[in-house]
């Protein structure tokens, strides 16, 4: 897609969605529900708003804070007086307008640049715009629209930069699984890393983790989304949610540039959840498993807790599910089906031959010590680790330099 025609894009989004509904209202709950969480809307945003993230996938930090701030500034409507991300319409001021405006500006600078230079912009553009759709609610017009515009700015980017990136069809379910396979290079197979985000970021936010992190180790990493969300929107968050991981898994024969004796899988928050199953599930196809912030077993289990959480994520988790009307306790009471402890995994005698390293970050409400630690237990090489950091950037620093160390030396076996 050349530049006019993406900045066409734009202008027509802007024209069929201007009256779009605003995310933070689109997933409906029964009255005695609403009085419940209404308990949890004590905050500023709608959204949680993840700086080290962002940051560390390339948004510069001025750049969002810039953003925000037009946002907070705007007097426009909002669906809710005292959240500043839920300005109604696409136009100045919302949560949509203001990242895809972003983004866009980048897009406009790959134009006059070439190679490397311009896909790092392109690649940037492409966070933006998924950032414009986060959280990603199904039947957000807005989200479905920032996600086209993700995923074209990441082909894009695919054809200037000098790693080579191949879109990787994988057959499951009568249908197609598309994945981003990303290679240094091609002068042999490479050991491969199968990598997921959580419930509410897209694959093609993993730019940054492939060049910083996997690429200077000669990895390839092959990216897929969560069932339900992107590519894999098709697909409804089930129990065996790990189907989707384990079909690209198997399909990795087929894949000439990779080596598929040495694959690993690796996943931030719900992302890990599914890469610790698949580790149970595919014990002679994996190397190691490594899980950042994972939602292991408690706040799965714990319905009081997860009532307690932020709009933003019972809307995720009601979205993932394909919910039509939200009855709280009955969505709480039923995400005890995807801990991994009441699945038997993380009971009874039988470990994994598969090495686990499975990281969380001291405070964290969603992947506590005990979970972590649990994890690594039922591994027959495991560690479970608690980052101490100052700051939550500085914690990112530090688990992904753990995680890529972890994965070089299981590599080596």
């Amino acid at each position: 897609m050349t530049q006019p025609e993406s900045e066409n894009l734009s202008v027509k989004l802007f024209k069929t969605n201007k009256q779009a509904l605003e995310t933070s209202c689109l997933v409906p709950y029964l009255p005695s529900s609403l009085e419940q969480i209404s308990k949890n809307s004590e905050r500023n945003w709608y959204r949680e708003l993840r700086r080290p993230q962002w940051i560390w996938q390339g948004v510069y930090p001025i750049e969002l804070e810039g953003i925000l701030s037009k946002m907070a500034s705007s007097d426009k409507d909002r669906t809710k007086p005292e959240w500043l991300d839920t300005v109604t319409g696409y136009r100045a001021g919302n949560w949509a307008y203001e990242w895809i405006n972003a983004g866009m500006e980048h897009q406009k600078c790959a134009s006059d640049l070439e190679g490397n230079e311009a896909a790092e912009r392109l690649f940037k553009a492409s966070l933006y715009f998924s950032i414009a759709g986060y959280p990603h609610i199904k039947g957000d017009n807005l989200a479905t629209q920032a996600q086209v515009l993700a995923s074209k700015a990441y082909d894009m980017a695919a054809k200037q930069t000098s790693h080579r990136i191949e879109k990787i069809l994988v057959p499951y379910d009568g249908r197609k699984i598309t994945c981003y396979l990303h290679l240094p290079n091609t002068e042999k197979p490479l050991p491969v890393v199968i990598v997921s985000g959580g419930m509410d970021s897209l694959q093609t936010d993993m730019w940054s983790l492939y060049r910083d992190y996997l690429a200077p180790n000669n990895m390839a990493m092959l990216t897929l989304d969560m069932p339900s969300i992107g590519h894999s929107s098709y697909w409804p968050l089930t129990e065996d949610s790990s189907c989707l991981h384990q079909a690209v898994l198997n399909y990795l024969p087929h894949i000439p540039w990779v080596d598929r004796f040495h694959a690993a899988v690796m996943g931030f928050r719900f992302g890990g959840n599914v890469a610790l199953r698949l580790s149970f599930l595919e014990p002679n196809k994996l190397k190691t498993c490594v899980a950042l912030g994972a939602p292991i077993h408690q706040v799965l289990s714990n319905s009081t807790q997860l009532k307690k959480m932020p709009k933003m994520y019972l809307d995720i988790l009601a979205s993932r599910l394909a919910k039509q009307v939200v009855d709280v306790n009955s969505l709480t009471g039923q995400m005890k089906a995807w801990s991994l402890k009441f699945q038997g995994f993380l009971s009874g005698g039988r470990k994994t031959s598969v090495s686990i390293l499975a990281i969380g970050l001291a405070g964290d409400p969603v992947s506590p010590k005990s979970d972590n630690k649990l994890a690594a237990m039922f591994s027959k090489y495991g560690k479970g680790v608690e980052l101490k950091n100052k700051t939550l950037h500085s914690g990112y620093e530090d688990a992904l330099n753990q995680m890529i160390e972890w994965i070089k030396e299981e590599m080596k076996h």
